[in-house]
């Protein structure tokens, strides 16, 4: 029997109670999962059922959403956000991950959480999950990859500020992107051969250095190196041609150099169905490409299918399909 996959219970006052509602009331027994948090900050109308062990998920989800405690400092008004709370969101990050490298669960889904918040009610050390996630798992580098139907995109620098992208874009770092995402798409994603594109930096890819010299310096000599081992990389491309369907047809995923670089092609192809991946950890980590939509909690206007889509690959990558 297919181990369940745990979904964390994210910032209890924005969407996330509402989203993992929506994600059982849809997959059932289809795809059972956990919800890791407290059943006191689930919607009230909610069928859920509290379990001692994850794998009793099997046999609860047909009727009730299976619940594993765990107990938070205070009770949740919707939209607005309780720093008492902001220990228990990281605590159940830290149980999640545990559950699921000790076996005991096939994969975690985190729901959106509020960095702001936890910065100031626990004093919340890493700029986001991806980094903590990381610390939790004992490595360093990682990759975030966001994930849908239409495209897979990874930015080689994510949470920092666009002025510092040029001194922290280097080769040791791109080098590492590009092993890291080639690995998981060969054994997590079943890619024999990825085909992997690179965008330049600077607009039309520097235009011969004429427009900046990163592609010239470090993006291309980190490519012939690699294309040299076997890695079938194409690039330095210019990012304003790399994301119309011609151009997403002729590659597995694309590497850019920024976060927003390559956050604004995905989630305007595919807004409501996009995923966060976590690559290079040893467990597999995915999550909704939303936030914690804190104006619209608790008016049952939320949409679950980056949940539901983050949920299905979470499945599908711990399976090995």
């Amino acid at each position: 029997m297919t181990k369940p996959v745990v979904l964390t219970c994210g910032e209890p006052a924005g969407i996330g109670p509402e989203v993992a509602q929506k994600a059982w009331d849809q997959l059932r027994e289809s795809l059972p999962f956990v919800w890791l948090g407290d059943p006191r900050h689930l919607p009230l109308d909610l069928p859920y059922h509290c379990i001692d062990d994850v794998a009793q998920a099997h046999t609860t989800a047909v009727r009730a959403m299976p619940v594993l405690r765990h107990d938070f400092p205070a009770a949740v008004t919707t939209g607005t956000p309780d720093y008492a709370n902001a220990q228990g969101v990281i605590d159940v990050i830290a149980r999640g991950v545990d559950l699921v490298k000790s076996g005991r669960a096939s994969a975690i889904c985190t729901s959106p959480i509020s960095k702001a918040v936890l910065q100031k009610g626990a004093q919340f050390a890493y700029p986001g999950h991806t980094e903590y996630l990381a610390a939790l798992d004992g490595v360093q580098d990682v990759v975030m990859m966001l994930a849908s139907d239409q495209l897979r995109v990874v930015p080689t620098t994510i949470h920092i500020p666009l002025e510092r992208v040029p001194t922290a874009l280097t080769p040791t770092l791109l080098e590492q992107t590009i092993r890291i995402t080639h690995t998981a798409l060969r054994h997590q994603f079943k890619i024999d051969t990825p085909r992997i594109a690179i965008s330049g930096l600077n607009p039309h890819a520097g235009e011969e250095g004429r427009m900046g010299d990163e592609e010239t310096r470090i993006i291309t000599p980190v490519l012939e190196d690699l294309r040299a081992k076997g890695f079938d990389l194409r690039g330095p491309l210019p990012a304003d041609t790399m994301f119309h369907a011609r151009a997403r047809a002729t590659y597995d995923v694309a590497i850019c150099m920024y976060h927003d670089q390559a956050l604004i092609p995905i989630k305007t192809l595919d807004f409501d169905q996009g995923v966060n991946v976590t690559l290079g950890l040893s467990f597999v980590r995915t999550s909704p490409d939303h936030g914690t939509a804190f104006d619209i909690a608790g008016k049952n206007a939320a949409n679950p299918s980056s949940t539901l889509a983050a949920l299905k690959l979470a499945a599908q990558l711990s399976q090995g399909a």
